[in-house]
């Protein structure tokens, strides 16, 4: 019998109760999903789990059902292009536009404050409805093991010859009892998401263990521990008390690049947690769903002119540091006639600790038309709009891997990125890149590009014949080998995986790589 996966998923369908669009946890954690289902031989040991709560345990959810899930996230219908709330940001669901209005017109010296009330409030409700639901499971399992207990066995007509009475009916669904009766000693627990809001994720590890499974986790960054200042109080709180309880229990860690990889291991070194193994970064593919329906593609009206702009995809937050191509366009619009100067998209949702730069932008009347807001945009809109800009670009302070960075690579768009953390990995030598903390080396790199049209369509072109796309299915199977899975298919090694085998074992643990 075969070592089976038994993929947490629980996140995802919490994450899609309040969120209308993936985020690239959600995205990268499905592909991979999608990557291991994919195999002829998924069927013998790859199966998906959420939370039983009242009994500290699993269920078995079908393939079927999380596909669907996903694609409701990935489908949903676009919003209404809309010019940046110079305000706090309350929840982006549609129900709220009315409140956020409201609360925009208060003081700006109280708005803050009942903005937070708001989203406490927010979550306070969630809570309420995640305890609810669990004591409803709880009930349910309780009358059913009731009605096992009271109901009658059937007896034998007098023509049967039986000795003993046929058992009851079960009348419990049968997901209940699959991971129970199938989880067998040296099964693998693996979690690909980020289940972090869970109050005690480590009772339910230790829970699993016990009955001898194993416990894989995949990291993708610790951002709320090693830049905590980009980040809520509050947050910070849940991470480091879930890593800090969930890190010991780890029997192999996987990490979404080298410097994620390093990352962890320092950490847990600073927090004297024992490493099962050195952390095990994997390669990471370079295509999502938005590239694999290109067919689907399609221009709306709130999209742009082809050819007429650069591209940001990302959340709007602090770390992503959009200010910084706030200031550069603005510079640009100052130094160089307005028609030479490309639109500046920014696509993604509007997050948090931008209300300096959502007031500013306001102020410049979205720098003359020149910076257009495109929120949670499709994936038809996501390929659209990637196709047609002239290049890209993603000045983070700190990120865990990149995938803007090798998804506009993929497309055969250039990209121009931060210097700082995984992006060297990510972009490797097509990305050029600047100091995200030296203003004037990144407005010289991005006005560089901007004003050499024929040297950008030469980057494009090595672009497009140089870039080798990694597939999800390399993703899947670096998984399996660094489990020591028995059907992992045995390959060369990976970047990642080269590094991490000629590295000295003794040596100090390094603070990421600058080239890839």
């Amino acid at each position: 019998m075969a070592v089976k996966l038994w993929i947490d998923v629980e996140d995802l369908f919490e994450y899609a109760r309040g969120n209308p669009r993936p985020s690239g946890i959600q995205r990268l954690a499905f592909e991979i999903y999608k990557a291991l289902q994919a195999r002829p031989d998924a069927a013998d040991f790859v199966r998906f789990v959420r939370h039983d709560t009242p009994r500290n345990s699993f269920y078995v959810v079908q393939w079927a059902e999380v596909v669907s899930l996903f694609s409701g996230l990935t489908e949903s219908v676009p919003e209404p292009a809309q010019p940046l709330p110079p305000g706090p940001i309350l929840p982006h669901a549609p129900s709220r536009q009315f409140i956020r209005k409201l609360v925009h017109r208060l003081p700006f010296s109280i708005r803050a404050h009942v903005t937070n009330l708001m989203l406490t409030h927010s979550w306070a409700l969630h809570a309420w409805i995640n305890f609810f639901n669990a004591m409803a499971l709880g009930v349910k399992i309780r009358l059913m093991r009731l009605v096992r207990r009271v109901r009658p066995a059937p007896q034998p007509k007098p023509s049967q010859q039986t000795s003993t009475p046929s058992e009851p009916e079960l009348v419990k669904p049968e997901c209940f009892d699959a991971f129970g009766r199938d989880a067998a000693p040296d099964d693998i627990l693996l979690v690909l998401g980020s289940p972090w809001s869970h109050p005690d994720y480590a009772k339910l590890i230790q829970a699993q263990q016990r009955r001898g499974l194993r416990f894989a986790l995949l990291v993708y960054d610790l951002i709320p521990l090693r830049r905590p200042e980009w980040c809520d109080r509050g947050l910070v709180r849940v991470f480091r008390a879930w890593f800090d309880t969930v890190f010991p229990l780890c029997d192999q860690i996987f990490a979404i690049s080298r410097a994620t990889a390093d990352d962890v291991e320092a950490y847990m070194l600073e927090r004297s947690i024992a490493l099962p193994s050195r952390v095990h970064p994997i390669p990471i593919g370079t295509s999502f769903g938005v590239t694999d329906a290109r067919v689907s593609a399609r221009r709306t009206a709130r999209l742009p002119i082809p050819g007429s702009y650069a591209l940001i995809v990302s959340t709007i937050e602090a770390r992503k540091n959009h200010i910084l191509l706030f200031r550069i366009w603005r510079r640009m619009l100052e130094e160089m006639p307005p028609e030479q100067v490309p639109t500046l998209i920014f696509a993604g949702r509007v997050g948090w600790l931008v209300d300096d730069l959502m007031r500013q932008i306001a102020n410049t009347d979205n720098l003359n038309g020149k910076l257009i807001l495109i929120e949670n945009p499709t994936d038809a809109e996501l390929l659209a709009l990637y196709e047609g800009c002239q290049f890209t670009l993603f000045p983070s302070f700190f990120e865990g891997w990149g995938l803007p960075v090798t998804e506009s690579l993929a497309l055969g768009k250039p990209c121009l990125t931060s210097d700082r953390t995984s992006l060297p990995e990510s972009g490797g030598n097509l990305a050029r890149r600047f100091d995200p903390d030296n203003l004037h080396d990144a407005y010289s790199a991005i006005r560089g590009v901007v004003e050499d049209p024929a040297g950008l369509a030469r980057w494009e072109a090595q672009v497009r014949r140089e870039f080798k796309p990694v597939s999800w299915s390399v993703t899947a199977e670096a998984l399996l080998a660094g489990l020591e899975h028995p059907l992992a298919v045995r390959t060369e090694p990976s970047l990642p995986q080269m590094v991490e085998e000629e590295a000295d074992l003794s040596a100090p643990i390094r603070l990421g790589m600058r080239a890839r």
